[in-house]
């Protein structure tokens, strides 16, 4: 009997070039952070691209397999991640440069079964607290990497990779985490 390989396709995300910036609800007089107030629709675009933690996690290629839909997450970064920084080289222009990049939206979110289950966004659309180590949390960008959440020292360029398949980490639905990390939830809501 002679098999094929299944169709596969690549899928990525885009992880912001912006630095997390803390804010706070339009109600000034409120201390409750704007990410426990508002859902993912409500929020101004700046409050938005702070949600992104800078893992870079986002931006590694996955590969779908069309027939059965398993999504197989490997450590290849596309070639715009600034790998020691975690963030898009180029992201005002990273749809002009990888046409299939995903722009998240409050929409787009929760269809997306690749998002880290640490990614922010996932997390406010779920209605659950973000983790500690999130820049808006410990008001510092480091954190993230620190708490080894980011894929920083553990991704490789897609520039240095031949076959994609090679790179392969774990099958999203094995239930098994590629990078091996059990990050401690923050306070709850």
């Amino acid at each position: 009997m002679i098999t094929s390989k299944p169709r596969i396709k690549d899928r990525r995300g885009g992880a912001k070039t912006s630095s997390a910036v803390m804010t706070k609800s339009d109600d000034t007089a409120s201390a409750t952070p704007f990410w426990k107030a508002k859902r993912l629709d409500q929020m101004t675009p700046q409050e938005w691209e702070s949600l992104c933690d800078g893992c870079g996690q986002c931006c590694l290629h996955k590969i779908e397999n069309e027939d059965s839909g398993d999504i197989a997450l490997t450590n290849v970064a596309c070639r715009y991640l600034e790998l020691g920084q975690c963030r898009c080289g180029d992201y005002d222009n990273r749809h002009r440069n990888v046409p299939d990049c995903i722009s998240l939206t409050p929409d787009v979110v929760p269809k997306l079964r690749w998002l880290p289950t640490t990614c922010a966004y996932r997390l406010i659309a779920k209605g659950q607290d973000l983790y500690w180590w999130h820049p808006l949390v410990s008001g510092d960008p480091e954190t993230v990497h620190q708490a080894k959440i980011s894929v920083r020292d553990q991704a490789v360029s897609e520039d240095e990779v031949e076959d994609l398949e090679d790179h392969v980490q774990a099958w999203l639905d094995a239930g098994v985490d590629p990078f091996a990390k059990k990050p401690k939830p923050g306070r709850g809501r």
